[in-house]
């Protein structure tokens, strides 16, 4: 059984305090989390596409390149941004929540679970933001934008991994949360946020073919403009990769949860 499934209620609980918190005494709340990938949209599409003028053109489609470029960032950050809040919180989860290791019955698990769903609750504001902006610019999506949780699942799986991997040695390492944010902005520049793959030169794709993010961010855009549905052998392929991630993350936190106490 899931950490999630059998502590359902104690981990929505814990979800909606920690968001809470996170924007508790600023004068825009939550709209924060509007604010701030917008904000960063803005700096990259100023510098990207007006200072270095970058422009995506994927051939066979009506979505031209300066149109579509600063949407086609700000889908990309979405998945980015999901990624990094947790890549670069997790070496401090347990951390931060040192009054719940002491406490032998509380489930540590749904500690990355609870933080997973915070990010997730931001996710949704920022894609809906998105979509107002498609709206105005483009008029309706392709059907296919409804398939957008099959792009974010495996995302999930394999971040969640990774958080129980970072939130167990981070207790251990405790340098580990000084390499996590200048690691979380090279997987950035070297995915497909900024750029088609298709435009890197042969030699240098297994550089973002070996990302995390970057099936996802190449799914999302093609549900979303290109009304392209998922090849389901790479699908496949990348689903059971967050597969074994998870699990591997979880049964790592699990064997190593039992020192922690011992470590603070």
């Amino acid at each position: 059984m899931t950490p999630f499934s059998s502590n359902l209620s104690l981990t929505v609980k814990l979800a909606q305090r920690e968001f809470d918190q996170r924007f508790r005494g600023s004068m825009l709340g939550w709209f924060w989390a509007l604010i701030a990938p917008l904000a960063m949209l803005a700096v990259f599409s100023l510098v990207f596409g007006v200072i270095f003028q970058s422009r995506w053109q994927r051939p066979g489609t009506e979505v031209t390149a300066e149109y579509a470029y600063p949407l086609l960032l700000f889908s990309g950050l979405i998945m980015f941004n999901f990624f990094s809040d947790q890549f670069n919180r997790a070496p401090n989860l347990v951390l931060e929540n040192v009054s719940y290791v002491k406490k032998v019955v509380f489930p540590l698990d749904v500690l990355v679970v609870v933080s997973m769903l915070t990010s997730l609750a931001t996710v949704v504001i920022s894609f809906a933001a998105f979509l107002v902006i498609y709206l105005v610019m483009h008029g309706l999506p392709p059907a296919t934008i409804l398939l957008l949780p099959l792009a974010l699942l495996p995302l999930a799986m394999i971040t969640m991994g990774i958080s129980y991997l970072l939130a167990s040695l981070g207790v251990f390492l405790r340098d580990l949360k000084h390499i996590t944010p200048p690691l979380s902005t090279a997987i950035l520049f070297m995915s497909s946020v900024f750029y088609d793959p298709a435009s890197l030169p042969e030699p240098y794709n297994w550089l973002i073919t070996l990302n995390p993010i970057t099936p996802a961010v190449n799914l999302m855009r093609d549900l979303v403009f290109w009304g392209q549905g998922p090849d389901l052998l790479t699908y496949s392929s990348y689903l059971a990769f967050a597969a074994i991630v998870l699990l591997a993350g979880l049964v790592f936190f699990r064997r190593t949860k039992k020192a922690f106490a011992d470590v603070i």
